[in-house]
């Protein structure tokens, strides 16, 4: 184990953030360079090498966060690297945009703060790539079989480098005009630099697996047609219907989705436009959604020059400690304040739309709201509670609703699907058309990076069994599966 006295002697320290003023100038990760480095020993010297380690379950990958926190506070990064590659495809991803169930599953979190396993985990993979641990790891063989993974994002990338390490030739369709999926286009630059893609879609392309972009299936190619094509197929679409807002006045000008707004701002980085057609400059913002896609536009807003940010939540606010049914090890709802809050604005809870005013033009100018309260288990208005507030450019970041039904990738392949719109898989990820497997948010409905990539190793392992009647891959996690934080 670690030190045995480490979480004795050394408290919690967390990565560095830039000052406010200097980041809001820029597009950069909000966190100092290299402030990690010199505090991770200490730091992966507080795991306690438990007899239970609770982490594993709290994450969806079953990564092996004891071992690869000995090896970091030992300082053997090349031996670090190892054991978090044994689970995880893309630890560069999840230590940047993961919310670290794992901590709230740490035992030591029982009455101290949680071991920094998010904060040792990135470490980690940032030493191995400076260092040149990463590699491609291309297969000794080939098998003769082929695969079509639809969708780029986490899940499909994990999906396909797996199939590609077992020997198959892989093909990754993607509808937009990059690799990456929601991680590209999604999630912004302050967030993850888009260069950590970038890296690993050259190692992948060094291993075997080839890339298509800008093609949807169902609309620039029938999906009928790619089933003809290949041996197998693993769907990793996303859930990216978003859920909308219908109240009066929706249509005015200045409304957009979440996923409308950010991929502008990511284009503006990647050097589509000089700038995006959809801005917050000088305007008034109000983005209804508290989760993570809103606090991506609250800080995507802020670097654009909004002239106010406001961010508005149906429910209640959570609080700065565990509720009662929330106990250790679960993923408890707690107060966060993400670095996109720390940057300004304002956060309203219990809130809800009641239509939105423009004015001659049709551009939006009003959000007229009310507050709401739980009543016999309803949201329920408040009488004498309505109100507005200046809006010229709402952002709608209020989640998805299932997959795509629009592109025809359902119907022409003739996919079940199940209770949720979800497309139904069986233990094996496998769908109810024999040889087409899904992964990702396509087939458990919206949800985290972490669990992407571990659909996709799992669809990964169902698809080359499928294909060889017998498989090497790690053993998937069933989809019926649930881990303490849900």
């Amino acid at each position: 184990m670690a030190d045995p006295k480490g979480f004795l002697n050394h408290g919690r320290e967390v990565a560095k953030s830039r000052p406010v003023d200097v980041r809001l100038k820029d597009w950069n990760e909000v966190y100092v360079p290299g402030s990690l480095l010199p505090i991770i020993s200490k730091q992966a010297s507080r795991c306690m090498d438990c007899g239970i380690p609770f982490c594993h379950n709290g994450c969806p990958l079953g990564n092996l966060i004891p071992e690869w926190n000995d090896f970091a506070y030992r300082e053997d990064w090349s031996a670090a690297s190892e054991r978090l590659h044994a689970t995880n495809n893309f630890p560069e991803f999840t230590g940047r945009l993961c919310p670290a169930p794992c901590e709230s599953a740490c035992v030591l979190g029982i009455n101290q703060p949680a071991v920094t396993i998010k904060n040792v985990e990135v470490s980690i993979i940032d030493k191995a790539w400076d260092s040149g641990d990463v590699e491609p790891q291309a297969p000794e063989r080939l098998s003769g079989k082929t695969v079509a993974v639809i969708g780029s994002g986490p899940a499909g990338l994990a999906a396909a480098q797996q199939l590609t390490r077992a020997g198959h030739t892989v093909a990754v369709y993607e509808r937009a005009d990059r690799i990456g999926g929601l991680l590209r286009y999604g999630i912004p630059e302050f967030k993850m630099e888009k260069r950590h893609i970038n890296r690993r879609i050259e190692q992948m392309r060094a291993e075997g697996t080839r890339f298509r972009t800008g093609i949807e299936i169902g609309r620039d190619l029938r999906a009928t047609d790619l089933k003809k094509r290949y041996d197998a197929i693993v769907i990793a679409a996303g859930a990216t219907t978003a859920r909308d807002l219908p109240v009066p006045g929706r249509e005015l000008k200045g409304i957009h989705q979440a996923m409308e707004y950010l991929p502008l701002a990511n284009k503006v980085q990647e050097g589509d436009y000089v700038a995006p057609p959809i801005t917050a400059e000088g305007k008034h913002v109000i983005v209804i959604g508290g989760g993570d896609t809103g606090a991506d536009c609250v800080g995507t807003a802020h670097r654009q020059g909004a002239a106010s940010v406001t961010q508005l939540e149906i429910m209640p606010q959570p609080g700065e400690d565990r509720a009662p049914h929330q106990p250790w090890p679960t993923f408890p709802m707690l107060y966060k304040v993400t670095s996109a809050h720390e940057e300004g604005g304002e956060r309203v809870y219990s809130v809800s739309t009641t239509h939105f005013e423009g004015d001659e033009d049709g551009n939006v100018q009003w959000l007229h709201l009310t507050e709401v309260e739980f009543i016999e288990g309803k949201l329920t208005p408040k009488p004498g509670t309505e109100r507005k507030i200046p809006a010229q450019l709402v952002t709608l970041a209020m989640g998805f609703t299932g997959t795509d039904r629009e592109n025809g990738l359902v119907d022409q392949f003739g996919l079940e699907l199940d209770e949720r719109g979800n497309i139904a898989r069986d233990a094996d990820f496998q769908t109810n058309v024999p040889g087409v497997f899904v992964a990702g948010d396509a087939g458990r409905g919206q949800s985290l990076i972490v669990w992407a990539i571990a659909e996709g190793r799992s669809a990964a392992r169902g698809c080359d069994r499928f294909l060889t009647g017998a498989s090497e891959l790690p053993a998937p996690i069933r989809p019926t599966d649930r881990s303490l934080m849900v």
